[in-house]
């Protein structure tokens, strides 16, 4: 579902401008998301409302930064440039888990985490790893950098903020953070644009981007590391380079090559050594 946001991202250049998008996209998931849990975020209004100050920082790191931003970044930047420089997040999660929450780490999850990031960079240089030494740094490249710090920060706080709402209802009340956030950039953006028209294409993908990448990934994301931890949880990015590239072939017709499989072949393990549980959470658990 989170890959789709790369078509949404290749496709809203000349169509919609970055911030319209995002709000479009928070908004309407937002209320997707509080029509199913209105009876909880009306029993816990008063501590939601208590906790306003968290809604607006999740907000800006999860729905302004890597909302509106990656749109931004994807008009001057490349495909290969965005998914080379998010596959670093994990890793800052990672290492945030551990460092900030104490989340325990074995040797076997490091090296799946090594090993997966590897696969990841396979994928996004196409085999040839020469491609590294040709990356030109533009203004979008220092987007999706910011990005994937606050990401980061995002699915840390995430964790670090306990609620006593569902993931469902939390993700409501951050997408209403959210959307008040990036209100006043998108008016600004709508009243800088000169006879702007709004497309039909414009409202389809808003609604995409809210259905898919915005209330699917994020509640499955929220879901996860609520029950497995942020680390353990990060790992499961690394299968976003896989999933784009199956998206982008059968949407905007690139082709899908060897370095698909080989980097296949290194994630998926990865994937599987880094969520295994350390022998610390296996006896809490029998405790």
């Amino acid at each position: 579902m989170w890959s789709v946001n790369y078509v949404v991202a290749k496709t809203a250049p000349g169509i919609i401008s970055p911030h319209v998008l995002a709000l479009g996209r928070w908004f309407l998931a937002g209320l997707i998301l509080a029509t199913i849990a209105r009876a909880e975020l009306w029993r816990e209004r008063k501590s939601t409302l208590n906790a306003w100050p968290q809604y607006l920082v999740l907000g800006s790191l999860g729905m302004l930064i890597c909302g509106a931003w990656v749109y931004w970044a994807a008009e001057t930047t490349s495909a290969i440039n965005i998914a080379l420089i998010y596959a670093a997040s994990p890793v800052l999660i990672t290492l945030g888990a551990v460092i900030g929450l104490k989340e325990s780490f074995s040797w076997r999850q490091g090296f799946g985490v090594v090993l997966a990031l590897l696969g990841v960079l396979h994928v996004v240089v196409k085999g040839q790893w020469t491609a590294l030494s040709q990356v030109i740094w533009v203004l979008g490249d220092g987007l999706i950098v910011m990005a994937m710090v606050s990401w980061a920060a995002y699915a840390l706080l995430l964790k670090k903020w306990v609620s006593p709402l569902s993931s469902t209802a939390r993700l409501a009340a951050t997408c209403l953070g959210g959307s008040l956030v990036l209100l006043p950039f998108a008016m600004t953006e709508w009243l800088g644009t000169a006879h702007a028209e709004w497309r039909f294409e414009a409202s389809l993908l808003v609604v995409v981007a809210a259905i898919f990448p915005g209330v699917g990934a994020y509640l499955a994301y929220s879901f996860c590391q609520k029950t497995l931890g942020a680390s353990r949880v990060a790992a499961s990015l690394y299968m976003g380079p896989l999933y784009g590239s199956l998206v982008a072939w059968l949407f905007l017709d690139e082709t899908l090559g060897w370095h698909h499989a080989m980097g296949t072949l290194m994630i998926l393990p990865g994937i599987y050594l880094a969520s295994q549980k350390t022998q610390e959470n296996v006896q809490k658990v029998e405790a």
